[in-house]
């Protein structure tokens, strides 16, 4: 009889009395925030808002969770398996349904004894305290209105010998009137190493496959580094690094945007050093294809380009560039024997969210391969991001053109580094 009454008082219990406990802040979403979100949403940084304590994060609960849920945030593109890229910003399924439980839950603090040391950051340094940086001499003013064609600044590096770069981020003086950043390296010997591939798509003159297809250049030297909204730092697998020659020069492209308030900015790029001599020399390159005609009115337009190897190389990272119009990227290699790979997708590309891709195992491209990029866009009305469906749209610098550029970085094997890394 007693072990009836038992069973029945189970049976009586209310739903959800055995549930899981609510997750708090302190113990549970800190830890995720941490880990995922502060590198960006921290005052001066990037994001609009600060998550680093309860009280920044408590009024945004309900907009944290509609992102979270949407995969909205953090921001990521590629469709690709978790692992397959090692900047990978997706949260897990469970850490989700963490996040949406604390908010369903009325977004509790929990016990401050329970949180989390808070993360430290090297002040204004995604990469940590830098070796080096190299600022702009001088501020540029940007003025509140009018089309601004790219600027160039130079800074001398003063480097006495050849350096070896783990790790390196270009940081805007201004943000808000800073669109983008490239920063190409200027060899004072004049020599200029042969690229690793043929530009094959578009066919260019003859001149210019014999320099690599311009590929190396579309600036004053050697593409090493690129900033441009949401664009993560560059560091180098160890045992890689990048070599930044002595004597070099350092030019920024910059291309400012008007926002209706002038502003002052003074652009930095910061480095650190490789603590020992690499094993593989990375070099950092671009193709592209600069002929591109997109219809008006056209939803789903298809602009291709190709890269073929003419050595054995690894692929370190891949990084897609287009304007408003973009909306999805892919990537397949093609082997001589014929196989094809796809080693990203990109479906849902988004202008403010431009990244690096970088592999978790570096992808062999043989000599003879084909590295093909196509991307596509939508130059209609029900892209609400576009400046003018009513035109044909061609390359151009400013946001409202378009452009289909890739950034590569890769190794070629068996090429020992041109010289040996000297520590300071």
């Amino acid at each position: 009889m007693k072990v009836r009454l038992f069973v029945a008082a189970l049976l009586w219990v209310p739903a959800g009395a055995f549930a899981q406990p609510a997750p708090t802040f302190s113990k549970d979403v800190a830890p995720l925030l941490n880990q995922h979100c502060v590198t960006c949403h921290r005052p001066g940084e990037m994001a609009p808002m600060s998550l680093l304590t309860y009280q920044q994060a408590r009024p945004w609960a309900k907009a944290i969770k509609e992102k979270v849920a949407l995969g909205v945030m953090p921001p990521w593109h590629s469709d690709a398996p978790r692992g397959t890229f090692v900047n990978d910003r997706r949260l897990t399924d469970d850490e989700k349904s963490t996040i949406v439980r604390w908010v369903d839950s009325g977004a509790p603090e929990g016990n401050s004894k329970d949180l989390p040391s808070p993360p430290k950051f090297a002040e204004g340094w995604a990469i940590g305290t830098p070796d080096v940086v190299l600022k702009m001499a001088t501020a540029f003013e940007v003025p509140a209105s009018g089309t601004i064609p790219y600027k160039l600044f130079t800074i001398p590096t003063n480097f006495t010998e050849d350096r070896w770069v783990q790790a390196l981020e270009i940081r805007p003086g201004e943000r808000s009137v800073v669109h983008h950043v490239l920063a190409f390296v200027h060899d004072p010997s004049g020599k200029r190493e042969r690229e690793a591939f043929t530009v094959v798509v578009p066919e260019m003159p003859r001149r210019q496959e014999s320099e690599g297809g311009g590929s190396r250049g579309e600036g004053p030297g050697t593409l090493i580094a690129t900033t441009a909204p949401g664009t993560n730092a560059m560091r180098f697998e160890p045992g890689t690094a990048l070599r930044i020659p002595a004597g070099a020069t350092i030019t920024f492209q910059i291309h400012y945007t008007a926002n209706g308030k002038a502003a002052s900015d003074q652009t930095a790029i910061g480095m650190v050093f490789a603590k020992q001599p690499p094993r593989e020399e990375v070099r950092t390159s671009a193709f592209m294809n600069p002929l591109l005609s997109l219809p008006a009115g056209q939803a789903d337009e298809t602009v291709p380009s190709a890269i073929q190897f003419n050595q054995d190389v690894h692929i370190t990272a891949i990084f897609p560039h287009t304007h408003l119009r973009g909306k999805s990227w892919e990537y397949r290699l093609v082997y001589p024997d014929g196989r094809t790979q796809v080693v990203l997708s990109v479906p849902h590309y988004d202008f403010n969210w431009q990244t690096y891709y970088i592999f978790a195992a570096p992808v062999a491209a043989p000599k003879g391969s084909r590295l093909e990029a196509v991307a596509h866009y939508d130059n209609s009305a029900n892209n609400p991001s576009n400046p003018d469906p009513t035109i044909t749209v061609r390359w151009g610098q400013q946001t409202w053109q378009e452009m289909q550029y890739t950034g590569i970085n890769y190794t070629v094997d068996g090429a020992a580094p041109a010289v040996t890394a000297e520590r300071q």
